[in-house]
């Protein structure tokens, strides 16, 4: 048995000569298809191995079954180098997935971390948006700040209207205490103007009967 390999080597003599059946083209066919889908030629081989060992079974001379044997153990090399090369590649396909799935990972990370620069981006763009407003607003109202007296001065204009307002207060109150006395004095200005009136109508009362006694006497005859 081969260690490298792992193929076990037989020596087989003429009188273990065993008879193989033998296997239709079709039948032959159909295996190649199935075992070798890629198209590498291991079947083949082994289908030379197994003719090999055939006709070595098979062989009539010694020099026939030691070309037969020198063919089994060249296509069994063949074996070896296309299984080595299988395993190559096999290492290689493992490495190249290794690698792919590493790759994967990291693009996986990228497109992580770029969804959260993405998000922290919108964000930070909203968060502009915002203190623009602000700006904007901020100078809407300095600017109708601007069109307006400081404190300072509307205190003073508030205090002397303050003081203004309280003159007026004190020239109301001035004005009502006169048109109350005005009013006071109308009063009795017309009880006087009534009370002269009353006393005119009974004065020509007066006159009007002294008037009438005297005239009675005047047409009465003297005894």
């Amino acid at each position: 048995m081969n260690s490298d390999t792992g193929y076990l080597y037989l020596k087989v003599t003429k009188s273990q000569m065993v008879t193989l059946p033998f296997f239709p083209a079709d039948e032959v066919i159909r295996k190649r298809l199935l075992i070798d889908g890629d198209g590498a030629g291991d079947d083949r081989r082994i289908n030379l191995l197994v003719k090999s060992f055939i006709k070595w079974c098979n062989s009539g001379s010694q020099e026939e079954g030691y070309s037969q044997y020198q063919r089994m153990l060249s296509t069994l090399s063949q074996c070896e180098f296309s299984m080595g090369k299988t395993l190559l590649v096999y290492d290689m396909n493992l490495r190249e997935m290794e690698n792919y799935e590493k790759i994967y990972k990291e693009i996986e990370c990228s497109i992580a971390g770029a969804h959260e620069k993405i998000a922290e981006c919108k964000k930070q763009i909203l968060q502009a948006k915002r203190i623009r407003k602000n700006r904007q607003e901020y100078d809407a109202l300095a600017k109708v700040i601007q069109h307006h007296p400081d404190r300072h001065e509307t205190l003073k204009e508030l205090e002397a209207l303050g003081k203004e307002l309280e003159h007026l207060s004190h020239i109301k109150e001035s004005v009502e205490d006169k048109l109350e006395l005005r009013r006071k004095q109308f009063h009795v200005l017309l009880s006087t103007i009534h009370e002269l009136q009353q006393t005119l109508e009974n004065d020509e009362k007066l006159s009007e009967v002294e008037e009438a006694q005297e005239a009675s006497m005047e047409t009465d005859p003297k005894p």
